[in-house]
């Protein structure tokens, strides 16, 4: 920590409660009140040092030159332990001037008019001189600009604010070693004349050399919010990458936020005021209007706020009730980057005064809207199957991303689908919300409509097999159309569905074989001699021995389409026998 020590004569003051009297021998003829303190001194010292005291002074004399009055000096920068350091200045009293009080002495010699005209090496110089040293190291010019709050609009008008802010963000921007100091021990404090490190009976006290950007987020978080705000746009000012001014807002907003840093909870609405001292609605007012202006702050590059801590300022401000705006523009943030989310962070409970589902799908529809208002080709807005091949090659690096939101929503709508309140409408809007070409598989889509049938059993047929029109069946897994050909939630017009498409796969699958098997034959017939060549190339595999296993494979997967088919009758059958068994009952009753 800096300090400077001026004068030279031991302290002559003494306190009696809450006055302050002169023992230096010099009668006390006037007395200057200051808050709720008192001090009894004598005149000459403070006329020679300030001319707004002479001034006070002379108008408060009596004709004969005598004086002893009261002065009221309740707007003195700093109040009354300011005022008792300047006082011991003018008296000549050691005092120590270190960055936690430099900037209210330096506010106050600028009040009571302590400039070179009143004595050479006033107070006004002193402390400017100070300021200066104070402004070349990290850590005392935080401390400095936090009592720049203590004296405002004085440290305002003297400019000590913003040249403090641009003294840190310059700092800020650099590399730490290039300014942090020697440490100075303990005991030089005590003795500064010893100390290699002193200039001027000036010391620094640095913190050791940080690594990494993110050294300073600490200290900015001890700001309070508005110095911070300007802090943080002068650093942005300066250069800084939008991902570490992102990481330091990050790290400001979670520590006056603890929802902030959690995950998603249905208890959250009930804690907003945890680790708070004041009353709950003061706190709530203070975190929402804390979250709007850091939502403010944030960078707008995309992909600068991680798409994690974008969703959790999206949850903070729904339980705080934030502005729409503000809830709106996180909604457009995190769509533009919603490729990059994960589910955990996505399931937001439903903060609303009217719950109807547990998570907040009408947040998500928005977001999953404004994701594809970027990344949807122009191309597809009657329908998505009609794309050209070309249009698809095109768009191929916008196609990664929508794929990453497909396989991301189908897991989200996996989740959600365990929601007895969530109706199908909502469901089939999300659903559909992605287009089919962005599914290369639709096993998530249907993994995601199994638990839903699961979770509301008493949906009726048609609803069924209206709700099931948003898989593809010829996109499903081996593993997945063998379990819906035995899902016996499915409708059947599914199930024969799923059963089709994997029996045409199969006789592709074979066609495909023996067209091979073929070309092996003739090539056989017209050279004699037909091997494939090795990675190794040093041997060649028997053509004959090729066809045989060929023929093999070929046989095999004509018993597993004809198993297929079987169960498929039976499938039928069962459905059939289902459906006629009502009938049977009401004949005999009837």
């Amino acid at each position: 920590m800096a300090f400077m020590r001026l004068g030279s004569k031991s302290d002559a003051f003494h306190n009696e409660g809450k006055t302050w009297k002169c023992t230096t021998g010099l009668p006390s003829d006037i007395t200057i009140e200051v808050g709720e303190t008192s001090f009894c001194l004598h005149k000459f010292p403070l006329l020679s040092r300030s001319g707004l005291l002479k001034k006070l002074i002379a108008d408060s004399s009596n004709e004969d030159g005598s004086t002893n009055c009261v002065l009221q000096l309740h707007d003195v920068p700093g109040g009354d332990k300011t005022f008792e350091l300047v006082t011991k200045f003018c008296y000549g009293v050691k005092i120590e001037v270190t960055s936690s009080n430099v900037v209210s002495l330096r506010c106050a010699a600028e009040y009571l008019q302590m400039n070179e005209n009143y004595g050479e090496g006033n107070l006004i110089a002193r402390t400017e001189t100070f300021l200066n040293e104070v402004f070349s190291n990290w850590s005392d010019s935080i401390k400095a600009l936090q009592t720049c709050e203590e004296v405002n609009p004085y440290a305002e008008e003297l400019h000590i604010v913003s040249r403090c802010i641009d003294s840190l963000a310059m700092k800020a921007c650099s590399d730490p070693n290039l300014f942090n100091r020697p440490v100075v021990d303990g005991d030089s404090s005590q003795n500064p004349t010893k100390d290699p490190h002193l200039w001027n009976e000036i010391s620094s006290e640095t913190k050791s050399p940080l690594q990494g950007d993110d050294w300073w987020y600490e200290d900015l978080s001890l700001l309070s919010l508005p110095v911070y705000k300007r802090l943080i746009l002068s650093i942005e000012a300066k250069g800084m990458k939008p991902e570490v001014v992102v990481a330091s807002l990050i790290y400001y907003i979670k520590k006056f936020i603890p929802l902030m840093n959690r995950q998603s909870s249905f208890n959250d609405k009930n804690s907003t005021n945890q680790g708070t001292t004041t009353n709950n609605a003061s706190s709530e007012v203070n975190q929402k209007s804390l979250l709007e202006e850091i939502m403010g702050l944030l960078p707008n590059k995309k992909g600068a706020t991680p798409s994690k801590y974008l969703l959790r300022l999206l949850r903070t401000a729904m339980v705080l009730h934030a502005s729409p705006s503000c809830i709106e523009n996180l909604e457009k943030r995190i769509g533009s980057q919603l490729d990059q989310a994960n589910l955990v962070d996505l399931l937001i409970p439903n903060m609303g005064h009217s719950v109807d589902t547990l998570y907040d799908i009408d947040s998500i529809q928005r977001i999953v809207d404004h994701f594809m208002s970027i990344y949807q080709p122009t191309t597809t807005s009657s329908s998505p199957c009609k794309i050209e091949e070309g249009a698809l090659l095109v768009g191929a690096d916008a196609l990664t991303p929508m794929t990453m939101v497909a396989n991301l929503m189908d897991a989200y709508l996996a989740e959600v689908a365990l929601d007895v309140n969530l109706k199908l409408p909502k469901f089939h809007a999300l659903a559909s919300a992605i287009p089919d070409y962005a599914r290369p598989l639709e096993d998530g889509l249907y993994h995601a409509i199994d638990v839903y049938l699961k979770a509301h059993p008493w949906l009726t047929d048609p609803e069924r097999e209206q709700f099931c029109r948003l898989m593809n069946c010829q996109k499903l897994s081996l593993e997945a159309s063998t379990h819906a050909a035995q899902n016996e939630r499915l409708p059947l017009r599914v199930i024969v569905q799923v059963l089709f498409f994997e029996q045409l796969r199969l006789r592709t699958s074979i066609s495909s074989w023996l067209y091979v098997s073929e070309n092996l034959e003739n090539s056989q017939n017209h050279s004699g001699n037909l091997g494939l060549l090795r990675n190794t190339g040093t041997r060649y595999l028997d053509s004959a021995q090729g066809a045989g296993n060929l023929r093999e494979r070929v046989s095999e997967l004509e018993k597993e389409c004809s198993c297929i088919r079987n169960e498929l009758h039976k499938i039928a059958k069962t459905k059939k026998s289902w459906s006629i068994l009502p009938r049977i009952f009401r004949r005999k009753n009837s």
